[in-house]
């Protein structure tokens, strides 16, 4: 699990203090929508309201890159991703990458740990 992975958007972690940079790390995932979200789509965009269902894909994108990352981090020998982002493009009609990025990092271990 993911839970105890230290991740921040910021170059630093509050009182932690950063070994070594391991470099760049990466998770991403390509999704598109299907027929049903888009005819839901087109009938929300006349009457207006939420697009649940690409709501809940996009949520479900970020995550699963999120993850990837973390893996891609911690194969890396990383304790902590720096610098984390998201990013969006999209890659065919109807169809979109979801990039998670950010910085792997070692931090000091503290005497108690």
């Amino acid at each position: 699990m993911n839970e105890n992975f230290i991740v921040v958007t910021t170059n630093d972690i509050g009182l932690k203090q950063i070994e070594a940079h391991i470099g760049l790390v990466h998770g991403s995932t390509v999704r598109s929508r299907n027929i049903g979200s888009d005819f839901f789509a087109r009938l929300k965009n006349i009457i207006g309201g939420e697009l649940v269902g690409y709501s809940k894909l996009l949520e479900s994108s970020r995550e699963q890159a999120y993850s990837r990352m973390i893996d891609n981090a911690k194969s890396k020998g990383a304790d902590a991703i720096i610098g984390f982002r998201f990013q969006t493009s999209t890659v065919a009609e109807g169809a979109a990458e979801i990039l998670a990025y950010g910085t792997a990092v070692t931090i000091k271990k503290d005497d108690n740990e």
